[in-house]
């Protein structure tokens, strides 16, 4: 009996192994774009046959949300990871930095992609809501330690990350977007300057001196 179910375990067991395989390398040619990404790219880099691939995913589509409902969970475990560095400012350049090359997989299957979110508004809300709670509580972190500015929201930062990353197009563009990232996180730094300001306001007001009769 233990035998039996050896036997009727392994089949599945190497069915979520190719899965698995088929998913990432999907997220590597994609990444690269170009029009080399192509479903029997991705099956010849899984090692997979092109059948296999469409056992598990039977169109494009299919794959394409699978790699990015992937992408995205990856992302929010990466911030609970994260939330414990010892740097906050740090955990959210990092973050942003993994981000970057989440959106770069995206551009990669962007045709396909944009037809799926059209046609699945969960698929919208559900991405939305888990990048939001990602890089929110690495960001209430930071402005927690008094390292960042607090007038800045989680939907600003993801704005202008995907604006950064969106308006390069050319070869290399991902090295680009790093380098300007870094001088955004910086610039979002709380400065000298501003902390005073920040513990001037908070200070309660003295009370008015007492005019002399």
């Amino acid at each position: 009996m233990d035998d039996h179910a050896d036997q009727t375990r392994k089949p599945r067991a190497d069915a979520v192994r190719n899965r698995e395989r088929v998913l990432e390398a999907a997220k590597t040619v994609f990444n690269a774009g170009g029009p080399e990404a192509s479903l029997e790219a991705v099956a010849k880099r899984a090692g997979v046959g092109i059948g296999t691939l469409y056992r598990h995913f039977p169109t494009r589509e299919d794959l394409f949300e699978a790699v990015y409902r992937r992408e995205v969970e990856q992302l929010s475990e990466l911030a609970e990871h994260l939330r414990s560095a010892q740097d906050p400012v740090d955990a959210l350049r990092r973050w942003l930095r993994s981000a970057v090359e989440f959106v770069a997989t995206k551009k990669g299957m962007s045709a396909a992609l944009a037809l799926t979110y059209q046609s699945s508004s969960e698929l919208a809300a559900f991405s939305m809501d888990r990048l939001t709670k990602a890089i929110g509580s690495l960001l209430a972190r930071a402005v927690e330690a008094g390292q960042m500015r607090a007038d800045v929201s989680p939907e600003d930062l993801l704005r202008a990350l995907i604006g950064m990353c969106y308006m390069h197009d050319q070869p290399g563009w991902q090295s680009s977007v790093l380098r300007m990232l870094d001088v955004f996180v910086d610039g979002l730094r709380m400065q000298p300057v501003m902390k005073a300001r920040v513990r001037a306001a908070a200070k309660p007001a003295k009370p008015a001196a007492k005019l002399k009769r």
